[in-house]
C-alpha cells in the first residue's frame, strides 16, 4: 500500500511540474541564447539548433525553470557519452540505479540529415524501438556524445551492420578527424552542440563508474549545479 502511495505521489508531482514547465513563456530573445550549465567538473556552453524547434522550446523551457539544477549525469561511459535528466536523480542515494524518470510527456522526432553523431552535440535520448516505435524523445533526458575517431573500415562496418545505409562523405571525414558515435544517427534527436566545454564532457566521462545495479553511473557525483541562458559568443 505505501509503495502504491508513493509512485502515485511521484507521479502527481511529475505531472504538476510538466503543467508548470509547459506555462513558461519564451520571449524571442530566448531562441538566440546560449545555455550555460555549469558543473561539479567546469562548465559547458550548449548552442541549440533551430531545425529542431519543438527540442529547442522544450530545452528552453527546462533550463527557464531551473529543472536541471542539481541533477546528476547518471550515466556515463567514455568514448561515447554522458547522460543527465532524470529528476530522481537530484537526491538520489549512493548505488541508486537511475535513468527510468522524466516528466509524462515526450516529444516527436525530429531526424535532420544534416545534423549527425559527431562529437560534441547534444541529443535527447528515448525508450527502446519496441515500447518507442515511433523514436518519440525523452521530456528531459540528454546526452552530449563523447565519441571516438573511426577508421574508413570502422564506419564501413556501421554502414553495413547498423545503419544499412550509406554514411556522406563529408560526415565520414568528421567521424575520422573529430570523431562521434555514427551508429546512432537518425535514430535519436539531436537538437544542439557544445560550442565550449568539452574538456568538462571529457573529465566526466572519464570518471570511473559502477558494475552494479546502478550500472554506469559515476562513483563520484557528476551534478550541474546551476542552469542559465546566456547571451551568445563568438568561441572560435
Amino acid at each position: 500500500m505505501r509503495s502504491t502511495f508513493v509512485f502515485l505521489l511521484i507521479t502527481l508531482l511529475f505531472s504538476v511540474s510538466a503543467l508548470a514547465q509547459s506555462q513558461i513563456k519564451l520571449k524571442k530573445k530566448d531562441r538566440k541564447r546560449d545555455i550555460e550549465f555549469v558543473t561539479t567538473d567546469g562548465t559547458i556552453i550548449l548552442r541549440l539548433s533551430d531545425s529542431t524547434p519543438l527540442h529547442r522550446d522544450n530545452f528552453l523551457r527546462l533550463v527557464k525553470s531551473h529543472f536541471y539544477d542539481s541533477l546528476l549525469f547518471h550515466r556515463v561511459i567514455q568514448y561515447f557519452m554522458i547522460q543527465c535528466g532524470d529528476p530522481t536523480s537530484r537526491n538520489a542515494s549512493p548505488g541508486k540505479a537511475l535513468g527510468d524518470s522524466s516528466p509524462p510527456y515526450t516529444i516527436p522526432a525530429e531526424f535532420r540529415v544534416t545534423l549527425f553523431h559527431k562529437r560534441g552535440v547534444l541529443a535527447a535520448a528515448r525508450e527502446s524501438d519496441d515500447v518507442n516505435p515511433e523514436k518519440a524523445s525523452s521530456s528531459s533526458q540528454f546526452y552530449i556524445v563523447q565519441g571516438k575517431k573511426f577508421t574508413d573500415a570502422g564506419l564501413d562496418s556501421v554502414e553495413i551492420k547498423r545503419l544499412k545505409r550509406k554514411i556522406p562523405d563529408y560526415q565520414r571525414e568528421i567521424y575520422k578527424t573529430l570523431g562521434g558515435t555514427p551508429h546512432l544517427d537518425m535514430n535519436y534527436t539531436i537538437f544542439g552542440e557544445v560550442v565550449t566545454g568539452m574538456e568538462t564532457v571529457d573529465k566526466i566521462a572519464s570518471e570511473p563508474t559502477s558494475k552494479g545495479e546502478d550500472m554506469d553511473r559515476p562513483l563520484k557525483d557528476a551534478r550541474i549545479l546551476s542552469s542559465k541562458l546566456i547571451k551568445r559568443k563568438n568561441y572560435n
